[in-house]
């Protein structure tokens, strides 16, 4: 980003993070910074994101948006955090394509 007082260092940690799917909270502790100027940094991208992909015309219109879990065993602890299940993200263009994105999980 132009005019940002961040070193290019930090500015390529922070993107590195919102990319890897960090919150700005942990940003901003791993990369030394306020968490308000991490939060304001990640707001800016998804502006900037969001500028992009209405000018290309992919989130132009009406879209909708789900998210699910998929698999797991019945038994034992159930909802999100059942072990084994594996989110799903999916965008509707409306008169248009669905698009699915499988989100990989950390085992821990």
């Amino acid at each position: 980003m132009r005019k940002s007082r961040l070193s290019w260092h930090k500015q390529r940690r922070l993107i590195e993070l919102f990319v890897a799917g960090a919150t700005a909270r942990t940003a901003a502790s791993l990369v030394g910074v306020n968490k308000a100027t991490a939060s304001y940094y990640f707001h800016r991208l998804r502006q900037l994101i969001a500028t992009q992909s209405e000018a290309a015309g992919w989130l132009a219109g009406e879209i909708e948006m789900d998210e699910s879990y998929f698999g797991g065993t019945r038994k034992g602890k159930r909802g999100r955090g059942a072990a084994g299940k594996v989110p799903v993200f999916g965008l509707l263009k409306r008169e248009g394509k669905v698009y699915a994105v499988v989100i990989p999980v950390c085992v821990q």
